[in-house]
């Protein structure tokens, strides 16, 4: 009975930390994107708005890394699934908890400039045209891509966005000094959205790009969010999870998986060197008995 309570307050600790950790990154990534619209590029550009994501991608891993992994991503859960890194039973559970969290993000974006979203939009909250707002929350593609583009280009960043998070955490490979691993992380981001963000501004993350889109489809933009752009909605959905997977499977079967024999050699050697150390006491105590019996 003990372990079953332990077991359920354990599960709620890490969807609490999901939450708040996924609430953090569209907060300050969002805000990012909202101080640099409503202000009309007098108060941002991309580059803050880089800037606000990986900072904010950094802050959310240092809010929820110590209780649930920090993973703020469904994709990324889904890597941890796939390398038996997370429970599959706790899955569904994170991306509710990442899901909420981003809607939850979204809304107080929302909150916090209400009154410069009505003084920009002069109270019409539309999704395309001049004064479209819509593509503060959540991602829409470039006039050039075509559906398939951007399938590619949520597949290509969000598998070097898990590959680069399992070599930061592999403690087989170099990784990063404890404590320091949501900076090396959040610059993951900052490398994608300088790099990949051209065709559709790098959603990478199911949970960050839906959960705002579903605030914004209920807080006044309409359904039009789901059907602009030849339904584009799936995309930074469907894509950001097999990228996961690409990329989890790529770093476990060219790296993890070939230092796995230098871990079992270690403690082979770490047994040698101690059977080396209990000869030495023993020829030392040898050499002390005949010099005791030479001086008598």
């Amino acid at each position: 009975m003990r372990q079953h309570c332990a077991i359920k307050h354990g599960i709620f600790k890490e969807i609490l930390a999901e939450f708040l950790g996924t609430f953090v990154l569209v907060l300050f990534g969002c805000g990012s994107v909202a101080q640099t619209i409503l202000s009309r590029n007098t108060l941002g550009e991309p580059l803050t708005i880089h800037i606000g994501f990986s900072v904010g991608l950094a802050m959310a891993v240092y809010v929820a890394g110590g209780v649930s992994g920090g993973h703020v991503n469904p994709a990324v859960s889904l890597a941890m699934v796939i390398l038996g890194k997370l429970k599959i039973w706790k899955f569904p559970f994170y991306v509710i908890a990442q899901f909420l969290g981003a809607f939850a993000g979204a809304a107080a974006v929302f909150g916090l400039y209400y009154d410069a979203f009505m003084d920009f939009t002069n109270g019409i909250l539309s999704v395309t045209g001049i004064n479209a707002t819509a593509h503060i929350f959540a991602s829409y593609p470039a006039r050039h891509l075509s559906v398939l583009g951007g399938f590619i280009d949520q597949v290509v960043g969000t598998g070097m966005l898990v590959l680069c998070i399992l070599a930061i955490i592999d403690g087989g490979n170099i990784g990063a000094p404890k404590g320091v691993e949501p900076l090396a992380i959040g610059l993951i981001l900052m490398a994608i959205s300088v790099s990949m963000g051209l065709n559709c501004g790098y959603p990478l993350n199911p949970a960050r790009d839906l959960g705002p889109r579903l605030f914004t489809a209920v807080a006044g933009w309409g359904m039009e969010v789901f059907s602009t752009a030849d339904y584009w909605w799936w995309i930074p959905v469907a894509g950001p999870m097999v990228g996961g997977v690409v990329g989890a499977i790529l770093y476990f079967l060219l790296v993890e998986m070939h230092h796995a024999h230098t871990e079992t050699e270690k403690p082979h050697e770490e047994e040698e060197e101690e059977e080396e150390e209990e000869e030495d006491e023993d020829d030392n105590s040898l050499k002390d008995k005949y010099e005791m019996i030479t001086m008598g």
